[in-house]
């Protein structure tokens, strides 16, 4: 399988921080990721497919969830290189945000496509999985690696990362070149 590489390891992180999940399985050494969305994704999952396909054993299918949710999906093998990435943001059974934490522009591109949101004037990265200590922690990183501001936003319950309306305009200019054609309505 051989070690990942920078891009891949963005695709992971990215992932991470919007909507993947590292775990290991009972009795296993090493962790996996997988790679799930809503069907109307799908060009996005088969993307994130062929990014990482020599870490994958079988490649995405269709599965019916809940409801009449159809969800389009895939998980890697299990992978030392994983494993070591896993080890940074869990803690037990809850993911987290470690403190060495590099954002690449790859990385805040596939955290965008997985979980950002446009606004009037302004974007939301819906980070409501993470603890509010722990966006913080993201608004710090945004801002000291990209000079990207932002601030904590509630919504109904759960607070998500709001970014101002000056730096949405930065990040977009950062993104933009990683972001597929599906995405592309949330950047106009």
């Amino acid at each position: 399988m051989g070690s990942l590489t920078q891009e891949q390891i963005s695709i992971v992180i990215g992932s991470l921080l919007g909507d993947g999940s590292l775990r290991r399985a009972k009795g296993r050494k090493n962790a996996l990721l997988e790679a799930n969305h809503a069907f109307r994704y799908k060009s996005y999952v088969d993307w994130k497919y062929e990014k990482l396909k020599n870490i994958v054993g079988t490649g995405p299918k269709s599965r019916k969830g809940k409801g009449v949710r159809i969800a389009y999906r895939f998980t890697t093998l299990s992978n030392p290189e994983l494993t070591k990435i896993y080890k940074k943001f869990y803690q037990g059974r809850r993911k987290v945000v470690p403190l060495d934490l590099k954002l690449y522009p790859l990385t805040l591109a596939v955290w965008f496509m997985d979980d950002g949101s446009k606004s009037r004037s302004s974007v939301y990265l819906n980070s409501q999985q993470f603890s509010v200590l722990d966006q913080q922690r993201l608004l710090k990183f945004l801002k000291d690696q990209w000079k990207i501001k932002g601030s904590l936003n509630k919504d109904k319950i759960y607070y998500r990362i709001r970014i101002s309306t000056e730096s949405t305009k930065v990040l977009k200019e950062i993104i933009r070149p990683y972001i597929l054609p599906i995405f592309k309505y949330k950047l106009e």
